[in-house]
């Protein structure tokens, strides 16, 4: 019951928790931004590595789910395009 309490208070400041979809696309895409990376990084290709470097950060400046998955899928479209 404390706990309930704890986050009803956190809830009143403005502070939630994300949601499963809002997780599992920040892991998703930082993934497949640290693979842009290290490809980029291998290859000598600035466009990779530095997609691959903002699929990474990205989330934590994102705090809406939607916009979440609209922006890592723009990114990922922009380094399919690049990737070869």
């Amino acid at each position: 019951m404390r706990a309930m309490d704890e986050l009803n208070q956190l809830a009143s400041l403005g502070l939630v928790l994300p949601s499963p979809a809002y997780i599992a696309g920040a892991i998703l895409f930082g993934i497949i931004g640290y693979v842009a990376f290290r490809r980029g990084r291998k290859t000598s290709t600035a466009s990779l590595t530095w997609t691959g470097v903002a699929l990474m950060l990205y989330p934590y400046a994102v705090s809406q789910t939607w916009l979440l998955w609209a922006v890592g899928a723009g990114l990922c479209g922009w380094l399919y395009v690049k990737w070869n």
